[in-house]
């Protein structure tokens, strides 16, 4: 592993020679940010500064300073977040949030739910989420079933592709190519007037790869199309109505068991939509939204031709009712009905189960700056009953000092998959949900008239009624427990220097002292951007990620071993060639780490792309 230190040099030396470009800018020409919304903490807009649960919002500014090739990329660098992909891109990738497994984030794509119910738990799989056409992400932590229900136990991580493009019609081209055979290239159309807006992608990639498996020869390569649609149209001040639908199809190569393998490919294609409307009451105090989606994700793996087919269809209601100027008043419904087929060398399921889950809760404003929430949710599934949770939180902001406190509380669960209730010989359809109780408790902190601000944040999940395998899927004894400390800072240096930085302390252990595989604890990242002069901009990272584990299944019994520590580098240096084209150079683990993020499985070393991106 390379010195931590050097590489905060090459960080430091990478930005430096450009930073004298130009003289120091006096604090009166540095452009302070505007009011930051975020949606998914009420699931309606609110300003950052009265939510209490922790919010991470990546704009389209931030997206577009990476322009890497995959969302999770883009969560790697989130506080609290840590991924790990089992070889090159379109490999299976797992994300963690606060030191638990994708299994229990929900994510939403523009509104659609594109987690797997055929798998053998409910998950997403990230590895087929590529970056292309997303302009904003926002990652909610904490327990959130009772607005979101089943499978949102650590968080929620939603996409959109909806961007503020201005009036009119526009036009945005992307390619790149670079190192192991990458190509990849996006067409996108937007238009809007005062009262229609549509945004629609269409994305391909291709990649030669490397070899999956450690000390492998055989590349595993990877091909993704994928196509987004979204839409929104007001007929009047009181009704509109608007839809969203997804496609992704892609093939992948991969090394079955940690093996160098050829003809083994894993097919899968992704094909789900989401409609409905919005009525305002009352001069719009009564807001009423209702939606329905449907969605398909059909995957097979060759040679053994093992097919899995999950179908998700979802109505869901949500209304609000601004009693006064302090108080508002917030009430959904949702119904979910999943089926999957699944046949296998193995195994054959053919069964559904639905859930239906109704929701209220209240946010309260009792004095300025000081903003409260309480929410109540109960769910009745077919096969094990009812479950009930709640959440609530707080801010408060002292005006003249710029320091808010921010804390949440709540309860989640997870459903028991359609494969643990109904395999034959493996399923249970005893099974309970999984239950979560977490808290987070934190204060930020502005500076500098709003150009710095820090956030420290302490976290703790515990989840109970877990399911694990032994000759049947089963509730097993004990807790699993997660605790850390999430630190950020974001500083507007100068009007042509901004850093960033944080750092993520992760516990994560069950009640015998096992701890979590595959999550640093600690993992810190550093960010710049320069710009130098009118059209150049110069931006790089750095990750340090200390103390990880994974699982050994190659001795008997399985043990736990360490895996290396490592440093990622990463810079890109953008050509503003006019207002309408740009050009880029963008390097990615520029000290060619030698690490792996699952035992036994590669990771790209020192690799380079170039790009060009055009708006007309």
């Amino acid at each position: 592993m390379k010195s931590p230190l050097l590489a905060a040099s090459a960080l430091t030396l990478i930005l430096s020679g450009p930073s004298f470009a130009q003289d120091d800018a006096s604090s009166d020409d540095v452009t302070v940010l505007d009011t930051i919304t975020v949606t998914t903490a009420n699931r309606t807009p609110t300003e950052a500064q009265k939510v209490g649960s922790k919010v991470e919002l990546l704009t389209s500014e931030d997206i577009d300073k990476k322009t890497v090739q995959a969302v999770a990329d883009y969560l790697s660098f989130v506080p609290g977040m840590s991924v790990s992909p089992a070889g090159p891109i379109g490999q299976t990738t797992g994300v963690y949030m606060r030191g638990l497994p994708v299994r229990y984030i929900k994510t939403l794509y523009n509104g659609i739910d594109v987690s797997d119910v055929s798998n053998t738990q409910v998950q997403t799989h990230f590895e087929h989420l590529l970056s292309a056409g997303i302009s904003n992400i926002e990652v909610l932590k904490g327990s959130q079933s009772t607005l979101y229900g089943s499978n949102a136990i650590a968080g929620l991580v939603d996409l959109s592709s909806f961007a503020d493009e201005g009036p009119g019609v526009h036009h945005t081209v992307e390619i790149e190519g670079g190192s192991y055979g990458t190509v990849r290239g996006r067409y996108g159309i937007s238009a809007s007037d005062d009262a229609s807006r549509i945004v629609g992608n269409i994305s391909g990639f291709r990649a030669d790869g490397f070899s999956a498996a450690a000390g492998g020869t055989e590349k595993d390569g990877y091909q993704n199309v994928t196509a987004d649609l979204n839409v929104e149209h007001r007929f009047s001040e009181a009704f509109s109505v608007f839809g969203s639908a997804l496609y992704i199809d892609t093939r992948a190569e991969y090394d079955l068991n940690g093996f160098d393998s050829s003809g083994d490919e894993n097919f899968t294609t992704f094909l789900g939509g989401r409609a409905g409307f919005n009525l305002d009451l009352l001069d719009g105090r009564a807001k009423n939204t209702f939606s329905v989606q449907a969605s398909r994700m059909d995957r097979e793996i060759s040679p053994a031709n093992d097919t899995f087919v999950g179908d998700r269809l979802k109505f869901d209601y949500l209304g609000s009712f601004e009693l006064t100027d302090r108080i508002t008043l917030q009430y959904g419904a949702d119904h979910e009905r999943q089926k999957a087929d699944v046949a296998t060398t193995w195994t054959a399921i053919s069964d559904s189960h639905h859930l239906t889950g109704v929701w209220a809760q209240g946010i309260f404003e009792p004095v300025d700056d000081f903003v409260l929430t309480a929410g109540l949710r109960h769910d009745e599934h077919s096969e094990f009953g009812g479950h009930t949770t709640y959440r609530g939180t707080a801010s408060y902001l002292f005006p003249n000092s710029g320091t808010r406190l921010h804390a949440s509380v709540g309860t989640g669960f997870r459903a028991p998959s359609l494969y643990e209730l109904y395999a034959p010989t493996y399923g249970n359809t005893d099974l309970q949900p999984e239950t979560s109780f977490s808290y987070d408790v934190g204060v930020e902190q502005t500076f500098l008239d709003g150009r710095l601000t820090a956030d420290i944040t302490y976290f703790s999940v515990k989840v109970e009624d877990r399911i694990g395998f032994g000759t049947t899927y089963v509730q097993i004894p004990g807790n699993t427990h997660s605790r850390g400390i999430e630190a950020s800072l974001k500083y507007a240096v100068t009007d042509w220097f901004d850093l960033g930085a944080s750092y993520t302390y992760t516990s994560a252990a069950d009640d015998a002292g096992i701890r979590a595989i595959r999550v640093p604890r600690h993992a810190t990242v550093l960010t710049a951007t320069v710009r130098p002069a009118e059209k150049w901009t110069v931006s790089a990272d750095l990750k340090y990620a200390v103390d990880t584990l994974d699982t050994d299944f190659s001795t008997w019994p399985s043990t736990d071993v360490a895996l290396d520590d490592y440093v990622l580098l990463n810079a890109r240096v953008a050509y503003q060639l006019n207002d309408n084209m740009q050009f880029y150079l963008r390097g990615e683990n520029l000290l060619n780490e030698k690490y792996q993020t699952v035992l036994g499985y590669n990771t790209p070393g020192a690799s380079a792309f170039v790009g060009m991106k055009a708006k007309f």
